[in-house]
């Protein structure tokens, strides 16, 4: 077997200040050191990697970041150093905390006749962005697109989410999950919820397949996990992530009951149950009588319409006819009425959290 190894090449205008700098105060080791006679190169190891200082390589400083478990004890707790030899060093967390934007509420509405661009983002999939602002970074929510079937160039990897919802708007996809048995196909109409830090990989997709990803917050890591394969051999239906389980939910039998909003019904998918209600996602359609005005107090309320069409009314607002494609959020505490349904008017509704408390205003509203 060859060996081979990596190290980072970084500049240095003082080599003998920076030997003390980078042992005594990074607690790296000096591996190599050449010429004896006059010092110009130095290498090192520790924290996971290797590197080589050289005086007078071209280039400016570079940054060396350390992730420790207790910055405050490290280097004597400071968070940016600079070393005798122009090296920016930056202390921080080895596993930051999990932290939720504040919502910056806004009235949203993206049309897919808007022709926002797609953008191609990881394995190759295509991304339309539904929420431009993401609401401060609170949530990102993608029309995603697979043009050409096939195998997906996925690996194993997990997300570090508070929530993530993967709904079919079109065609089918296979994924593999973590404890979930084997591959899953994904069919028009179902979801699955993906608790946070779950593994898994896309397999195959069907030409055209189109999805809907709801994501909170708006940015999030993703991690490769290079030690796990899938399927992994075990089912466990009952297993948590972070309070979270695992949800396909599929459409074919579901029980259509009123829905929070006179004058529609709706099909619950169950994850306010299974994410211990930190979402519910909700398929609605048409039902009968007169649609009023109504207001939520709920914190993200968002809205993709799959079939037919309707018209969004807003107080202050001008009204948008909407079609398939078409996506908005409504902030709380804003009156809408959800008028001139189609027969065939098919909503994907996303609530933070879960339960979305609706007040039903007077007939002579608006």
């Amino acid at each position: 077997m060859t060996n081979t190894r990596a190290e980072v090449r970084l500049p240095t205008t003082d080599l003998t200040g920076d030997i003390g700098f980078f042992t005594k105060t990074l607690g790296l080791r000096m591996d190599t050191i050449y010429p004896a006679d006059d010092p110009r190169v130095a290498r090192f190891s520790g924290h996971g990697t290797r590197l080589m200082l050289e005086r007078g390589a071209e280039g400016g400083p570079g940054t060396l970041r350390i992730l420790t478990e207790h910055p405050e004890e490290f280097a004597g707790g400071s968070r940016e150093l600079v070393s005798p030899g122009g090296t920016r060093v930056e202390i921080d967390e080895f596993d930051p905390p999990f932290v939720l934007p504040e919502t910056e509420h806004a009235f949203v509405v993206r049309r897919l006749a808007d022709q926002a661009p797609w953008v191609i983002g990881r394995a190759g999939m295509h991304y339309r962005d539904l929420v431009p602002s993401r609401l401060g970074g609170a949530i990102i929510a993608s029309h995603i697109r697979i043009p050409d079937g096939g195998p997906v160039p996925d690996v194993v990897h997990y997300h570090t989410v508070g929530f993530q919802l993967i709904f079919c708007y079109k065609g089918w996809v296979d994924v593999v999950y973590e404890d979930q048995g084997p591959p899953i196909r994904l069919t028009e109409g179902a979801c699955f919820i993906q608790p946070p830090e779950i593994r898994h990989r896309v397999l195959h997709a069907s030409d055209g397949i189109e999805v809907i990803e709801i994501g909170v917050p708006a940015e999030h890591v993703t991690t490769i996990d290079h030690d796990m394969d899938l399927p992994n051999g075990v089912v466990n239906r009952d297993r948590e992530w972070s309070g979270q389980k695992f949800v396909h939910n599929v459409a074919e039998g579901a029980a259509w009951e009123r829905h929070r909003v006179p004058g529609y019904v709706s099909r619950d998918t169950t994850i306010a149950e299974n994410t211990k209600n930190v979402a519910g996602v909700r398929v609605v359609r048409r039902g009968g009588g007169e649609v009023p005005w109504t207001r939520h107090a709920v914190d993200i309320l968002f809205t993709f319409v799959m079939r037919g069409g309707m018209t969004l009314r807003g107080e202050d607002k001008a009204p948008h006819r909407l079609d398939p494609g078409d996506a908005f959020v409504v902030p709380p505490g804003m009156a809408t009425c959800y008028a001139d349904p189609t027969d065939d008017l098919e909503l994907l509704e996303v609530s933070l959290p879960g339960s979305v408390d609706t007040e039903i205003l007077p007939p002579d509203y608006g």
